[in-house]
């Protein structure tokens, strides 16, 4: 369910660091409503443009990798500091969480939805991520809610992360299934 009293709140954006930056995905934490869904746009607008570009698949799998591995570094290294920033555990501005489980659902898709003869399997995965990811994220199936109560940055980025896989698994069902 989603945490009213977390949205709530709103830290002030200065004084702003390289650190906040990095929490907030470059600043889209602060924006309102709904941070998260801000902080959940990058990873799929960027695997849109490289399928636009017609980029070879191997772009999308580097890229969706390293905003994973620099989101979730991010979110764990400097979870302490973000508690003392924002004031609480897993703050709405704090989204680098959010980044990181999108690009690891994007980084889910089956080569195969590269090879059909059109976009349209790869463009219909990405929206399936961002949407569904974001329903996960709210709902927080098994066993994402628990894993909020890891220490620090665990806690905020592990759930995410399951509701990342879910997504990839359901995205994956259901363009299968379609195309």
């Amino acid at each position: 369910m989603l945490d009213a009293a977390k949205n709530k709140h709103r830290a002030p954006v200065t004084p702003l660091s390289a650190r906040t930056l990095c929490l907030t995905t470059f600043g889209l934490g602060f924006l309102r409503p709904a941070p998260g869904t801000w902080g959940s746009i990058p990873p799929p607008l960027l695997a849109a443009i490289l399928v636009l570009l017609h980029a070879n698949p191997a772009w999308h799998y580097a890229l969706m990798g390293i905003i994973f591995l620099f989101f979730s570094a991010v979110t764990v290294w400097f979870g302490r500091y973000a508690e003392g920033r924002f004031g609480r555990k897993d703050a709405a501005e704090v989204v680098s969480d959010e980044t990181a489980a999108v690009a690891l659902a994007l980084a889910g898709a089956n080569p195969a939805v590269w090879n059909a003869e059109s976009a349209a399997p790869i463009l219909v995965y990405i929206a399936l991520c961002f949407f569904g990811f974001r329903a996960f994220d709210i709902v927080k199936p098994w066993p994402a809610r628990s894993l909020e109560r890891l220490p620090r940055g665990w806690g905020v980025l592990v759930d995410d992360l399951v509701a990342g896989v879910y997504t990839a698994i359901g995205a994956q069902i259901v363009v299968g299934v379609a195309f």
